[in-house]
């Protein structure tokens, strides 16, 4: 574990399309230049000695400072030895596209670099450049060569520098450089450029359009809550998971990090899974964002239309179907943890929830001001047709496990949301509202223990975290029961702030971490009890384990305070975001305000989203019209 850096000192940077990791000390250990699924460039993260890095770091560091560019992904770190002060702007280019709508920033340019840019703010000092890629996960060699103007290879991006690089072949170009106070370096990583123009002559107006992008998307959050930082941060990041070419979003930047340090619960979670998907959207639309569900929907749309009659669970950001599983056992994994996968089996699955969470962000789509197209429509009433055929059947449930399928209680739930959305969205119709009234009777019969509390499965004893979700679908349980959930999950799951998913055995071997988004789940569930102050307290705990640039994993080991599982993880963010919300609604209107679907929640804390409704709202709301008109700061002028 030693040679590994702990995860939470990694932030994040992105285009919309690719993405990297960015270590406390400047490193650049993770990277996939143009998809989030494809091969990395850089895959040091999960192989220290195999994975290839980008490092352009100072000598003898005594202190590192970071941040971002306030409403940016754009990362600035600062370096500082005894000599001198180095610091460093990491980003990856991205704009609006010329001629598109004012408020259209879903369908984007972006060269598919990587930039660093380096000035010496103070001092003088020593600074160690090493470049190494990687090919298909560095199962193949590498040869570098000098080439048009950079250094580059077969299947490479090309490496340009400000100053000169010596080449002397092989798989790593090192070099050490001099620099004063004033004195500038940059380096752009090209996956694509135009061979007659250096695209260092570019880097001012690519970082300038780069700023302007990101702080006119962030203005359009109109959350003004006290949590506006941690909210805009969790904002930004669910945006730098969105792959725009469709309209995808990716339920993590990363494959194969631990869910136990030496385990073998190491997961590829860079596809688009329909749940995780509908949940970032439930969060954005309750910040007035409306442009990445429209994307969405299309995108969801091809998707299945390639599949019917069935729906998988999950596609490609390409729209992909089958996405197959397999291990790279020549990589050691992060700190050891075997084994690395690319690609990910539980595509194939069977989880009965995702009918209704799609069906949920159908009908948040419309309150929101949104129109659903004839195609689109008809596409939900498969999700109606597909829910009402298989909601008696087990499942492998949300969490994905790899054993025998079970009757799941959040399952059940879930397709009484699908039935009672189906309702909302198309009418009346019986064979509707006879299973939305079986699964409740059912559910209350099978799925509770005698004080009335949820449990994990039907005939099963063990709770399951996801059954705090019920008032949050607006599933009809009992105040009471509500309670006896509460107290179940509390005592069997609970360590301080953090919840375990589960403590039944799901088939697959090692253990865990808590799973953060279970602990923003809770504070909404005690929030729908009218348990203000206990969920408030809970949430600002929760946020303090936060990276110090406000970046969350997957899963927290207790003990250790170590970040665990994939990173940054689409779950945590988006259920920081509704908590966040959540608590502003509950402290306008009570637990009363928390009432019925993500819709109406959405409706209560920003009205509407889309069109002229969506701009009366926000001028209600804020006393303004967020970006009538866009600045052209923000346009992209690329090839």
């Amino acid at each position: 574990m030693d040679a590994y850096k702990a995860l939470r000192d990694y932030a994040a940077i992105g285009d919309c399309h690719g993405h990297a990791l960015v270590a406390a000390n400047g490193d650049v250990d993770w990277c996939c230049l143009e998809r989030h699924d494809q091969d990395p460039v850089f895959c040091c993260l999960l192989d220290q000695a195999r994975g290839g890095t980008l490092r352009l770091t100072p000598q003898a560091v005594v202190a590192q400072e970071r941040n971002y560019l306030a409403g940016t992904n754009m990362l600035v770190t600062r370096l500082r030895t005894e000599t001198g002060v180095l610091e460093l702007l990491d980003f990856m280019p991205v704009g609006r596209r010329l001629g598109n709508g004012p408020h259209d920033y879903v369908k984007l340019v972006v060269p598919g670099w990587l930039v660093r840019r380096a000035r010496v703010l103070e001092g003088e000092l020593g600074v160690d450049l090493r470049y190494r890629p990687s090919l298909a996960f560095a199962a193949k060699p590498v040869e570098l060569l000098a080439r048009d103007g950079g250094i580059g290879g077969d299947c490479l991006p090309t490496l340009f520098c400000s100053h000169p690089l010596a080449v002397a072949g092989g798989d790593t170009v090192s070099a050490t450089l001099r620099l004063c106070a004033g004195e500038c370096l940059d380096l752009v990583l090209a996956a694509r450029y135009t061979i007659t123009d250096s695209p260092l002559r570019l880097l001012d107006a690519m970082q300038a359009t780069t700023q302007a992008f990101w702080q006119e998307w962030s203005a359009y959050n109109r959350y003004r809550g006290p949590y506006q930082a941690a909210v805009e941060r969790s904002a930004l990041s669910l945006k730098l998971m969105s792959f725009a070419s469709t309209g995808a979003i990716v339920a993590a930047l990363t494959t194969s990090l631990p869910e136990e340090i030496g385990g073998s619960r190491n997961w590829d979670y860079r596809y688009s899974w329909l749940r995780d998907s509908c949940f970032a959207l439930y969060a954005l639309s309750a910040l007035g964002y409306s442009g990445e569900a429209e994307r969405y929907v299309d995108y969801l749309s091809r998707c299945v239309r390639l599949t019917l009659p069935d729906i998988r669970i999950m596609y490609g950001i390409q729209h992909e179907r089958f996405l197959p599983e397999v291990t790279l056992d020549h990589l050691e994994g992060y700190a050891q943890s075997r084994p690395v996968r690319r690609g990910n089996a539980a595509f194939a699955q069977r989880q009965i929830d995702v009918y209704g969470q799609v069906l949920d962000l159908a009908v948040l789509y419309e309150a929101m001001g949104g129109k659903l197209a004839e195609e689109d429509r008809r596409v939900l009433r498969t999700f109606v047709d597909v829910a009402l055929r298989q909601w008696q059947e087990p499942d492998c449930g949300l969490w994905e496990m790899r054993d025998a399928p079970k009757q799941h209680v959040h399952g059940k739930m879930m397709s009484w949301v699908a039935m009672d959305r189906a309702l909302r969205l198309f009418g009346a119709n019986p064979a509707w509202e006879r299973a939305r009234e079986t699964i409740v009777e059912q559910v209350l019969s099978q799925g509770c223990d005698s004080d009335g509390a949820l449990l994990q499965a039907f005939g099963s004893a063990s709770v399951d975290a996801a059954t705090l979700l019920a008032p949050a679908l607006g599933f009809p349980l009992s105040p009471a029961g509500l309670e006896a959930t509460l107290r179940r999950v509390e005592a069997e799951l609970a360590d301080g702030a953090f919840l375990k998913r589960y403590a039944a055995n799901d088939g697959l071997e090692g253990g865990e971490g808590a799973f953060l988004i279970c602990s923003f789940w809770w504070v909404d569930a005690l929030l729908a009890a009218g348990r203000g102050e206990q969920a408030r307290a809970l949430f600002e705990k929760l946020l303090a384990c936060a990276n110090d640039v406000g970046l969350y994993a997957e899963e927290y080991d207790v003990g250790s305070e170590r970040f665990l599982g994939n990173m940054p993880q689409a779950f945590t963010h988006l259920a920081l975001i509704g908590s966040a919300v959540n608590l502003e609604l509950f402290a306008r209107g009570g637990a009363a305000a928390l009432a019925g679907s993500y819709a109406d929640r959405a409706r209560r804390a920003v009205g509407a989203t889309f069109g002229p409704r969506g701009m009366l709202a926000s001028l209600r709301q804020s006393g303004t019209i967020h970006r009538l008109s866009s600045s052209a700061a923000s346009i992209m002028l690329w090839p």
